[in-house]
């Protein structure tokens, strides 16, 4: 990065929260869901906020997940998001009431697209060694959302156990509609080598020729940390 390119560059910083609510909390979890991101856009700092359901066992599936759940954290400021993470008595209270939790802080290099009319500020320049993160999410027109989902489960299954890969997430606002993949990659040629390939490259394809979205959002990170612990696996 040059002198002038870092005078210049933007100082946003993102969130990942990942949750898996123990069964004791399952109702304090649903209703996180159910009361949406409004309370999360009043905290100091953040700029965009979405709070997500995911697939059963954290995966793509149709079938939701009743304890595993996300959170996307867009805040202006670094310094603000790291304040989120270290006082925040919300996450204090998704800490005391989860099995697991993980948490991921991202700066972005690429964004392709918008989520509710929302871009993301390129943070950092692309990186030359990984770990990377990507998330691709999307609207889905409702009446193509039938043809959508006979690529998706064939793209997303191809994600377990493929090379390079540290962490794959399904994640959503919606059933069936609003649907988000979060990924942590070793590099960017293992994210590419995926994404070029395959069940993955057809999805591409059909959903450029038939149009499934009425929005969507292609990002990409580079991670500044992972910490903590999901579906069996300790990060950090």
């Amino acid at each position: 990065m040059t002198a002038a390119s870092a005078m210049h560059r933007s100082d946003q910083t993102i969130v990942v929260v990942l949750a898996d609510i123990a069964p004791a909390s399952c109702m304090w979890g649903w209703a996180r869901i159910v009361i949406g991101p409004q309370s999360l856009m009043a905290m100091d700092g953040v700029r965009f906020a979405k709070v997500l359901g995911s697939g059963y066992e954290g995966g793509f599936g149709l079938k939701p997940s009743s304890s595993r759940q996300g959170l996307f954290l867009v805040f202006h400021t670094a310094l603000a998001a790291h304040d989120f993470v270290a006082h925040s008595t919300l996450l204090k209270s998704y800490r005391e009431r989860s099995r697991e939790l993980c948490l991921v802080m991202l700066r972005t290099w690429s964004c392709r697209g918008s989520w509710d009319g929302t871009a993301l500020d390129l943070a950092a320049d692309k990186p030359l060694v990984g770990p990377i993160a990507a998330l691709t999410r999307a609207s889905i027109q409702v009446r193509k959302a039938s043809a959508f989902w006979q690529h998706a489960p064939p793209s997303q299954s191809a994600l377990d156990g493929v090379k390079g890969i540290q962490l794959a997430v399904g994640l959503g606002e919606a059933p069936f509609l609003r649907q988000a993949t979060f990924t942590v990659w070793d590099s960017v040629d293992a994210m590419d080598a995926y994404a070029r390939s395959g069940p993955h490259l057809e999805a591409i394809k059909a959903a450029a020729q038939h149009q499934y979205f009425s929005e969507s959002m292609f990002a990409r990170f580079v991670p500044l940390s992972i910490e903590g612990r999901w579906k069996d696996r300790d990060y950090g």
